[in-house]
């Protein structure tokens, strides 16, 4: 089995845990793992980092999502979204007297840079516990807000009291914070009633393959849809090593910056990270300016 990311089409009803658990019995794999968690509840695309793949998950974690999520309005839940228990609702004639102008402008408002605070049911952790656990023993913790960006978001399907909407955000955005503030916003609460995630980096929800047709294939038929690790890394600055430089690395020699500047496309903007291919495109390494600048240190070697 090559080395590479999967993309599936996650059902709702199964963690992303339970979804890399099914595809790493498919493909009999010993590494495997996902690039950014979908709740339960959510469905579409997920990145599932095949062997070699699982030491580049990093470069998808923060990486741009897509989403298309439906908002329902005057009621609210303590996990901001349909699986949590209901702690507020608006009275009925309060959500009545909301137009869809009223909906547009407030969401429409959150376009751009600004600060969120991620829900207390959530994966990040407090001295070492994951936040949902404590939430579920009645321990509400509140983490400070979080810079993230909204890059486009706009109203798609309207019939209060739900609407849809599209959301293009930065990677560590909470689609159900994002639910909850509308509500606050709009004076009558929201959670998140349904969510999919259509993008995430360049992967498309249209290119992956679904879980039930993952299932019913054998591991020889799945690996054209593995793209290989070069590939998902196309958003790197690439250079491509000649039998003395693949010799270096393999023997994870020092790199110098005289040996790597000349190999680097012209007028290419400093990058934190560079991609080290060979002849056939295979990613060798990557690789890191040094703090010195003399030198470019080893991120993930893959010779060998």
């Amino acid at each position: 089995m090559k080395d590479g990311i999967l993309a599936i089409n996650k059902p709702a009803g199964i963690s992303s845990a339970g979804v890399v658990g099914r595809v790493k019995r498919v493909l009999g794999v010993k590494k495997i793992g996902h690039t950014g968690t979908l709740d339960p509840f959510a469905t579409g695309l997920l990145l599932i980092a095949v062997q070699k793949a699982t030491r580049i998950s990093r470069f998808f974690l923060n990486g741009s999502k897509h989403y298309t999520a439906r908002v329902t309005l005057g009621v609210e839940t303590d996990t901001y979204d349909c699986t949590g228990k209901i702690v507020f609702e608006a009275d009925p004639g309060v959500v009545t007297a909301i137009s869809p102008e009223d909906v547009q402008q407030v969401v429409a408002g959150f376009s751009g840079s600004q600060e969120q605070i991620p829900p207390s049911f959530s994966a990040l952790k407090h001295k070492g516990q994951p936040l949902y656990k404590l939430a579920r023993k009645g321990e509400m913790i509140k983490k400070p807000p979080r810079k993230i960006e909204i890059y486009a978001i706009s109203v798609q399907h309207m019939d209060l009291p739900e609407f849809e909407m599209d959301v293009h955000c930065s990677g560590g955005t909470y689609i159900r914070s994002l639910a909850y503030d509308i509500g606050k916003k709009l004076n009558c609460g929201a959670h998140l009633s349904g969510l999919c995630r259509t993008r995430s980096s360049a992967f498309d929800l249209n290119a992956a393959i679904s879980l039930g047709d993952l299932e019913k294939m054998a591991p020889q038929e799945i690996e054209p849809y593995i793209l290989p690790m070069s590939d998902c890394l196309a958003f790197l600055p690439s250079i491509q090593a000649d039998t003395l430089l693949e010799k270096k690395i393999s023997y994870g020699q020092k790199l110098s910056t005289e040996e790597i500047a000349p190999l680097l496309p012209p007028d290419i903007a400093p990058a934190p990270f560079i991609k080290v291919v060979d002849f056939s495109d295979r990613l060798l390494a990557l690789i890191e300016p040094a703090k010195e600048g003399s030198l470019y240190n080893y991120c993930c070697v893959f010779t060998g």
